[in-house]
């Protein structure tokens, strides 16, 4: 199996095809993923997300192929030893050097990597200030709590010039508190570096946080792939099953009432209403509506207390068991359907007696939108 390969028409891309066998597992995956931003390996525990990973690194060596940006780093005739693959890997565990100071392990990789000619498109003092490190840098790992060493680790692959970075569930190992620490962080690297990133994880909440394309993984196989709003939005998918189901859009900051203390946040096909103070006007923001807080009326809603209503069209639905159907809908009034896709879980019994079904307009009420891309301070 081989994943298709690349035209010179197409954007740069991530292309990957594995298969074979592992003791009494089985891999057989093939996807391609942009080469710029976050994509996420998804699916539960077992399902083949580090084997894909190890695969990529060649540290794992199934029949396949890998390419990056048209760069083939393994085919039927060639491949590539992990040693002179640019990547870098952040594992579940920092491992960082305990005898080095913060700065000595930064600097461990990007010694070699320059050392052997290597140009340097990511520069030390860049990635302290991305990762907030300037006040650690004199320490030693071991005065680190668990999210200040995941930092650094993350800064130490950085400063190796990957032109892949792999992150193996770097967050698992991590308490809450820590995670809330480092994800900020990580939300920043997303926005600023070129770097793309193969992230692996079993938390759809830090998927939806950070990721812009999606593998679906299950028992070695491919569910599906392609973008982060796409698969969130595809009803016939495990994830629009999981009781947390939503989708992530992208929104803009539109303006304030001060009076009542709500930000207007604009996203296709409507504007949203939103409590606190989001940014500034033109502000890019992150928002996720679960499936749970949004309802449909065949009518507009009177003397709600639900302050976003909005027009939209049924696009598809999916019974999830004999009590509940699960909805895409699209914001906006027109009939082609092209405003954000929203998942609306509903119970059986009300989508019957409303007679609802795919292509009739309805009224959107969200009951709740929270905001998902946090800001985090300058070091």
């Amino acid at each position: 199996m081989t994943a298709p390969a690349a035209s010179s028409t197409e954007a740069p891309a991530v292309e990957a095809a594995f298969r074979g066998r592992l003791g009494t597992f089985t891999l057989d995956v093939a996807f391609r993923a942009p080469a710029r931003g976050v994509t996420a390996l998804f699916g539960p525990s077992g399902c083949g997300k580090t084997t894909v990973l190890r695969c990529v690194a060649g540290l794992q060596r199934l029949d396949g192929r890998f390419a990056i940006d048209g760069e083939v780093w393994q085919d039927a005739g060639s491949f590539r030893p992990t040693h002179k693959r640019p990547i870098g890997y952040v594992f579940q565990e920092a491992n960082l050097f305990p005898h080095l100071s913060v700065r000595a392990n930064l600097l461990y990789g990007h010694r070699r990597t320059v050392g052997r000619g290597l140009p340097e498109t990511i520069r030390e003092a860049e990635v302290v200030e991305l990762l907030g490190l300037s006040r650690l840098l004199d320490r030693s790992p071991r005065n680190l709590s668990g999210g200040e060493r995941q930092r650094v680790a993350v800064g130490r692959a950085l400063l190796s010039q990957p032109r892949l970075l792999l992150m193996d569930e770097p967050l698992a190992a991590l308490d809450r508190f820590s995670k809330d620490d480092i994800l900020p962080y990580l939300e920043r690297l997303h926005d600023v570096l070129s770097v793309p990133v193969l992230y692996v994880s079993h938390d759809i909440a830090e998927v939806e946080r950070l990721a812009d394309h999606l593998v679906l993984l299950r028992e070695g196989r491919l569910v599906a792939s392609g973008p982060l709003q796409d698969l969130q939005s595809d009803p016939a998918l495990p994830i629009a099953r999981m009781p947390e189901a939503g989708v992530t859009l992208p929104a803009t900051v539109a303006g304030h009432d001060p009076a009542y203390g709500l930000t207007a946040l604009d996203l296709a096909g409507g504007r949203l209403q939103v409590p606190g103070d989001l940014g500034p006007v033109g502000a890019a923001r992150r928002v996720r509506i679960a499936a749970s807080d949004v309802s449909l009326a065949r009518h507009p809603p009177e003397g709600s207390t639900i302050l976003n209503a909005l027009p939209a069209r049924i696009l598809a639905a999916e019974p999830q068991d004999h009590v509940q159907v699960m909805a895409v809908v699209a914001l906006g009034d027109g009939a082609g359907g092209t405003g954000a896709r929203v998942l609306a879980r509903v119970t059986r019994k009300s989508w019957d007696a409303l007679a609802l079904a795919p292509g009739q307009p309805v009224f959107v009420q969200i009951k709740g939108v929270a905001l998902v891309h946090q800001e985090v301070a300058p070091d």
